[in-house]
């Protein structure tokens, strides 16, 4: 047997995120020089990303071309709402409980189980897939008197989980050169309601039955923000008064009469946002940002937070791990309430992947922006015209501890998005430039199209780059989540030119035991062996080969694995001589 006992193992957890502003020599052995479709795991490490599908099967309809990107995607009243075109629409939208197998008759008697029909017609047609089903009647869990494969559609399989909806409703008709939308759920009198403001026509104000109504008030017409504050409607970005807040009556979204408690407010700088956070709402402009405090027009008061720094795009202003988050020039900041009342202090926190930032500030075309609370997670995704939706990137920032670490993302290309937490259950949408409206954190794919991941280690040097070093064994401690196919690459030198650079070294579960509770049991005949009580966090030793002064990690997962985290490594090797 070969002679062991002069190997050095050096072991390291994956955490810390990207770092690009430092140094291999600076860098900590768990940070990542690459990390792109893995995001930092609030349970430890780095996680390949969930994919997102479709939440509507059914396109959103165009109103003269099929360059028409959806305006707004958005979760109210137990409905889907958006935007394409001059119109606005809603559907009803869930997933099924139980599977559908395609030999199963459904003639007219057949039943279909979901996770529920709230949101629904009593009855009509659904797409699950692309097989249309027609229904005649709901109960809280079930569509009932199902036939399916109609219009000639083809009886197939359907998983659980499986995207359920119906068709389009039009509710709001001849929107002329409306822009992407914002909105804000509200509740003045006891009655939940959705506002919609577009850049180019009057706000539209819709109740829990979906009827519109236009805000009449024609001084609000054209707003491209609107916030919901101590009970009045604030509206700004109106491109005539740029810098002009104006706000309604108490109770009254449509309510501007002055000696009933509207009135409007004017600070010196184009307003590009708004949000509403620890009892203020916070005015955001290209150049500066102000709050306003007090809760009627009596007392209402803005206050400078600060005349130096702006916000670049509104739509990046999220509420995020008990502060306001937004991008300013130098890329992403806080605006955090300090423990003095009053009192607020600024904060950048993405110097780490600023140069990421610094590359698409300038030219992106449109910014999105969605916060996953129960990963404690914000993704902001930069929008350019002339890139497909495979190469458009953005940037992961997880709240770690005290800090923030940081990812890449590629291949996601939202037009608009919304995130609505019901009953605990977190809905993240977007709306694409294809015309439908996708769900986040759903499946292994983008919407069918492979999620490429790829982490990179720092360049170790164990201390002393002085002193070549070979390798021996990589020792992965990683979870799976269910068969994974990836490749493990060693680079040797910072790959300089003639360095070893050994073959990929395979990664599979196929001799691992996956945990009782989170897979299909399998025969003795399958590739992946799920066995009761196997280990969730496996060890894979891998002997390697190959010699440096320097060696960093890779992974490349190949786009065809669900998602699984890397936990952390163990590097063995031996000392060689000094260079």
């Amino acid at each position: 047997m070969p002679d062991t006992s002069t190997l050095q193992p050096t072991a390291f957890n994956c955490e810390g995120g990207l770092v690009l502003n430092r140094s291999t020599f600076l860098m900590q052995p768990g940070e990542a020089l690459v990390l792109e479709n893995f995001e930092p795991d609030v349970e430890g490490g780095y996680r390949r990303i969930n994919g997102f599908r479709k939440y509507v099967n059914q396109i959103v309809p165009q109103t003269s071309s099929s360059t028409e990107k959806v305006l707004m995607s958005v979760r109210f009243a137990d409905k889907v709402v958006a935007a394409r075109g001059e119109k606005i629409f809603s559907t009803g939208s869930t997933e099924l409980s139980q599977k559908i197998i395609s030999t199963t008759a459904m003639s007219g008697s057949g039943t279909l189980n979901v996770d529920s029909t709230a949101g629904f017609s009593s009855s009509g047609t659904l797409l699950i897939d692309s097989e249309e089903f027609t229904y005649t009647g709901i109960t809280s869990t079930t569509f009932t008197g199902v036939t399916r494969s109609t219009t000639s559609t083809t009886a197939a399989n359907h998983a659980v989980d499986a995207a359920v909806s119906e068709n389009w409703t039009e509710r709001d008709t001849s929107r002329t050169s409306a822009d992407k939308y914002g909105f804000e759920r509200f509740n003045f009198d006891g009655n939940e309601k959705l506002i919609c403001v577009d850049g180019a026509n009057a706000p539209v104000v819709f109740n829990s039955s979906m009827t519109a109504t236009d805000v009449s008030e024609s001084s609000v017409a054209g707003s491209k923000f609107v916030a919901a504050f101590r009970n009045h409607m604030f509206y700004a970005g109106k491109s005539t008064t740029s810098s002009t807040l104006v706000f309604s009556e108490p109770f009254d979204e449509d309510g501007f009469v002055v000696n009933d408690g509207a009135g409007s407010i004017n600070v010196d700088d184009t307003i590009v946002g708004l949000k509403v956070f620890r009892d203020n709402l916070f005015i955001f402009c290209e150049n500066r940002i102000f709050k306003l405090t007090g809760s009627a027009l009596a007392n209402f008061a803005v206050e400078p937070v600060t005349r130096n720094i702006g916000c670049v795009n509104g739509n990046t202003i999220q509420e995020f791990a008990g502060d306001l988050i937004f991008l300013g020039p130098d890329g992403l900041r806080t605006v955090a309430g300090t423990a003095r009342i009053g009192d607020v202090e600024l904060g950048t926190i993405s110097k780490n992947v600023q140069s990421l930032f610094d590359e698409n500030i300038r030219d992106s075309s449109l910014f999105e922006s969605v916060v996953i609370p129960d990963k404690t997670q914000y993704r902001i995704f930069f929008t350019k015209d002339t890139v497909s939706a495979a190469r458009t990137k953005g940037v992961i920032c997880v709240m770690k501890g005290d800090g923030f670490e940081f990812a890449e993302s590629l291949g996601i290309k939202p037009s608009c998005s919304d995130t609505h937490v019901e009953a605990g259950d977190v809905v993240v949408l977007h709306g694409g430039f294809d015309g439908f409206v996708q769900r986040q954190e759903k499946g292994s794919t983008f919407d069918g199209t492979s999620i490429l991941g790829r982490y990179r280690s720092p360049d170790l040097n164990f201390g002393d780059v002085g002193i070549r070093k070979s390798m021996h064994r990589v020792i992965l401690n990683y979870k799976p989540e269910a068969n994974i196919s990836a490749d493990l690459f060693l680079r040797y030198d910072n790959e300089a030119v003639g360095a070893s650079r050994p073959a990929a070294y395979s990664l599979t579960t196929a001799t691992l035991g996956a945990q009782y509770g989170t897979s299909t049991y399998s025969t003795a005949s399958s590739t992946t062996q799920f066995v009761y009580g196997g280990g969730s966090q496996p060890l894979v030793r891998q002997p390697v080969e190959g010699s440096g002064f320097t060696v960093a990690l890779k992974i490349d997962d190949n786009g065809a694995s669900p998602p699984y985290s890397l936990k952390g490594f163990q590097l063995e090797y031996q000392v060689g001589a000094r260079r």
